[in-house]
């Protein structure tokens, strides 16, 4: 349990107990890649990986002294001169800068954090670490802790402090999610609701790891904004990418490359709504749908990498499985795997040393379902 760590890295590092020990989930994105930025919406579920953040206010400074077990020390956050540092507290940071310029007085505290979500791997440990860092803030200081409102203001944090231009599906996944339910969002306006989804699925890490700051994040993001300027100046009305229809992509004047990138972005859109559909009829989640969403994301965004490809392919290949897909951004990191829970199983044995085999370095998989989002620990 991550609140318990992080209950031993406070007494280690501070002495006594914290006030109060808050956490977040991580998420896997069923359906759904790259669209919360374009406007368009989202299916993802928050997941049994979390971080958890211990926290007691400090007398005497603004200072924030906060320790991560195993990251070799206390690290001092000045509320009058947060800068960013390219390390893990730029995202604490940045939640500070948030609620400092919304006018909070945040007083000098000590913090201590603890996760089980592996950074790199897609699994949105930097929006879990956000949010549970100012859930447990606002708790602490008594605020206002409306989850939606929360979790767009850590999206702030990431773009205008760390410097990551991302969309709002990972600080609602973290902040929003519900016991069996996947989260259907949309994002221009945002909109969070929940879809029933009972199953369980595989998450398989490819141990590629990946970074937002480094990967080619920014340049999609620029690509989808050159795309929407050029559906504008034929269809004036079209205020986000993702509102654009095919017919409208086909009539604008733009380059290949932004094409494609537009072609996935309504596409993708239309597959998040029939998997909704299917799942407030009853269904399962529709496997299909989710290799239509990987055939995309890698033909079309180009975020794909060989060793998620391989997973895909490798699962297909097992009985009982019914689709699989990349899942978070994409570059390396994770898939997630849909089917029978005996054929997940199965496949979570079995891909391993095959894997290992293939590619050369040993994957880590998960059997996750849908959980809670921010809360309080006991």
């Amino acid at each position: 349990m991550t609140a318990v760590e992080a209950r031993q890295h406070f007494t280690r590092s501070f002495g006594g107990e914290p006030t109060l020990v808050a956490s977040a989930a991580g998420r896997v994105n069923l359906i759904g890649e790259h669209v919360d930025y374009n406007g368009g919406e989202a299916l993802p579920i928050a997941i049994q990986r979390r971080t958890s953040v211990a926290v007691r206010l400090r007398a005497g400074d603004r200072v924030t002294r906060i320790n991560s077990g195993g990251t070799g020390g206390v690290l001092m956050l000045d509320h009058g001169q947060l800068r960013r540092r390219k390390k893990w507290t730029d995202y604490p940071s940045g939640v500070l800068d948030q609620l400092i310029g919304a006018g909070v007085d945040v007083p000098g505290m000590e913090v201590a954090v603890a996760s089980d979500i592996p950074s790199g791997s897609g699994l949105s440990s930097s929006a879990a670490l956000e949010v549970a860092f100012g859930f447990a803030v606002q708790s602490l200081l008594g605020l206002d802790t409306d989850r939606v409102a929360l979790a767009l203001l850590c999206q702030r944090a990431e773009r205008e402090f760390v410097g990551v231009p991302c969309g709002a599906m990972d600080q609602l996944s973290a902040a929003c999610g519900e016991p069996g339910q996947a989260l259907h969002m949309g994002f221009a306006p945002v909109m969070v609701r929940p879809v029933p989804f009972a199953e369980t699925v595989l998450v398989v890490d490819t141990a590629v790891p990946r970074s937002l700051r480094g990967s080619a994040y920014a340049d999609r993001v620029r690509e989808c904004a050159a795309a929407l300027s050029a559906i504008q100046r034929i269809a004036p009305e079209v205020t986000v990418l993702a509102e654009a229809t095919t017919e409208q992509l086909d009539r604008a004047e733009m380059p290949d490359v932004e094409r494609r990138r537009a072609r996935h972005v309504i596409a993708e859109c239309e597959r998040v709504r029939l998997a909704v559909r299917a799942l407030e009829g009853g269904a399962r989640f529709p496997g299909a749908l989710a290799l239509e969403s990987h055939a995309s994301l890698r033909a079309d965004y180009e975020c794909s990498s060989p060793e998620l490809d391989w997973v895909v392919e490798y699962a297909m290949r097992s009985p009982g499985i019914s689709g699989a897909r990349l899942t978070g951004a994409g570059w390396g990191g994770c898939a997630v795997v849909f089917g029978e829970e005996h054929a997940l199983e199965a496949l979570s044995r079995s891909i391993t040393a095959d894997y290992a085999a293939a590619i050369g370095s040993r994957p880590r998989s998960w059997l996750v379902s849908a959980d809670a989002g921010a809360r309080l620990e006991g």
